[in-house]
């Protein structure tokens, strides 16, 4: 039975770049790093990046991570490197979603949702 998301890879053929990319993102280090894969723990689940990980391309999955304010979260990625691919908008309720491509060509999601909370 499925227990809920776990771990998000995304490809990165320059994990050395890939990992300082995403240090400053995420503002933390990884907990796991070795040659051949990198973990990341945000909020209880896994960012991973493999070198080796084959890219979706489209029709692929699209990873949305959770954010307080979606026009900041957005708007840092931008000044870090990312590269704009679906600008922030409101898709009802209150939810408010955007992508970026990361500088590796990976869709990295942003969703800030009023209405989700995680378990204590």
């Amino acid at each position: 039975m499925f227990q809920g998301l776990r771990t998000v890879i995304y490809t990165a053929p320059a994990l050395a770049e890939a990992t300082a990319w995403y240090t400053k993102v995420l503002g933390q280090p990884p907990y796991f790093e070795e040659p051949f894969y990198v973990g990341f723990n945000v909020g209880g689940y896994e960012l991973g990046l493999d070198p080796k990980a084959v890219a979706t391309g489209p029709g692929g999955a699209c990873v949305y991570w959770g954010v307080d304010d979606a026009d900041e979260a957005y708007d840092r990625l931008i000044v870090l490197g990312a590269e704009a691919n679906d600008a922030v908008e409101d898709v009802g309720g209150g939810i408010r979603v955007g992508t970026v491509l990361d500088p590796f060509g990976n869709v990295l999601g942003i969703i800030e949702n009023p209405h989700f909370k995680l378990p204590q």
